[in-house]
């Protein structure tokens, strides 16, 4: 279990993590999420001991991290870095002896770990041969090889096409059902909804948001009706609450309300006691709150 406590660092003027403090059990995974400069790396960086924090505390299993200890982290940075003109075998080889592991533990893995993610080339090609996206691959099998309980992640999913990101996707999946922590940071909402047990949102270095996917969505109330009918966005208009008016790409009207109780009316009002094919309400979508959050001044 890791548990940050607290933390704060501020470098000169600059107030880059205040107060930052959550919780990740043992097969669990949180996303944290906020715009650029909002603190994510530097966090990562004081949980990894390559920054002293000004306060607060980062425990393992309610002990401070050891030297030792941090044999157990896989991390993977948001600046890619691989040795271009070494065979892909040999450097996984290389970074997991770094981490204890021997020759012999690992090797087998490697095929393993290489077609899980469906990386495209031989053991024995040099990474300057590969693709941008397969040599994020191998940076991140170099970063599960050892078989981390502690994983963190540093923008992963960057670079990378869909079905590319719905492999990674799986293979963070399988860290939680080995029992690992992990905690990654993305500024693509679909993956965090997709796999996060666990939600944390910075801005100007403070947690703003915190608590499952669900739970955050739903604090700012279910706002948005989704509806598959004939009115016209005239009558729509005219019914209480009602913001604004958009279509999406399914051809649904998604109404924007001033306050979710008006839902019950709306939904008395276009169904008058008779069968509609769709009348959804929901909170709005995380992508939708990170745009209001992320954009919201200081109080």
């Amino acid at each position: 279990m890791l548990e940050v406590i607290d933390l704060h660092k501020s470098f000169g003027s600059l107030q880059a993590v205040e107060g930052v403090s959550f919780t990740i059990q043992d097969g669990e995974i949180m996303g944290m999420i906020g715009q650029n400069g909002a603190g994510k790396t530097t966090t990562f960086r004081l949980i990894l001991d390559f920054l002293t924090a000004d306060q607060g505390q980062v425990l393992w299993d309610g002990k401070p991290l050891t030297k030792d200890e941090y044999d157990i982290i896989g991390y993977l940075p948001e600046e890619r870095g691989l040795y271009p003109k070494v065979s892909i075998e040999e450097q996984l080889i290389y970074f997991a002896q770094l981490r204890g592991k021997s020759k012999k533990e690992v090797k087998p893995k490697i095929d393993y770990w290489m077609e899980k993610f469906q990386v495209k080339g031989k053991k024995t090609d040099k990474v300057k041969t590969l693709s941008k996206g397969n040599q994020q691959k191998v940076q991140l099998i170099a970063t599960l090889l050892h078989e981390p309980k502690l994983v963190i992640l540093d923008e992963p999913f960057s670079g990378l096409d869909p079905v590319n990101a719905s492999l990674l996707e799986a293979g963070i999946k399988e860290l939680r059902t080995q029992g690992s922590c992990v905690i990654f940071s993305s500024h693509n909402m679909n993956n965090v909804e997709e796999i996060c047990d666990h939600l944390l949102m910075l801005r100007n270095g403070e947690m703003v948001l915190s608590g499952t996917v669900k739970e955050v969505r739903e604090q700012f109330g279910r706002t948005k009706l989704f509806l598959e009918t004939d009115w016209s966005n005239e009558q729509l208009a005219a019914l209480p609450g009602v913001k604004t008016i958009t279509e999406n790409s399914d051809g649904f009207k998604v109404l924007d309300l001033s306050d979710p109780s008006h839902g019950k009316e709306i939904f008395a009002a276009v169904t008058q006691g008779g069968y509609i094919a769709t009348f959804s309400q929901q909170p709005p979508s995380l992508d939708e709150i990170f745009r209001l959050k992320a954009g919201e001044k200081n109080e």
